[in-house]
């Protein structure tokens, strides 16, 4: 008699097992996805925002721009310089 509640035991232990396997699997399924969503709306989209900010600022004053672009120029290859 011992031995049958012994083996009903382990068999309810392995569904209980499996079950957690599952559910973990789901889990972490969803988890995945929900980072990948993630990723792409906090990366992606402030990345296309700023890019259409200095578009904008550009076209609205290209003289200050312009200057931007030839400081940076003058200090990145001052920086790269042999």
């Amino acid at each position: 008699m011992t031995d049958s509640m012994a083996e009903n035991s382990g068999q309810k232990t392995s569904r209980i097992a499996d079950s957690a396997k599952e559910a973990a699997g789901r889990y972490v399924a969803s988890a995945a996805e929900t980072t990948q969503v993630a990723g792409r709306h906090f990366v992606a989209e402030p990345a296309k925002d700023i890019f259409s900010l200095l578009q904008d600022y550009a076209r609205a004053k290209p003289d200050v721009c312009a200057m931007w672009a030839f400081g940076l120029g003058v200090v990145v290859g001052w920086k790269l310089r042999p």
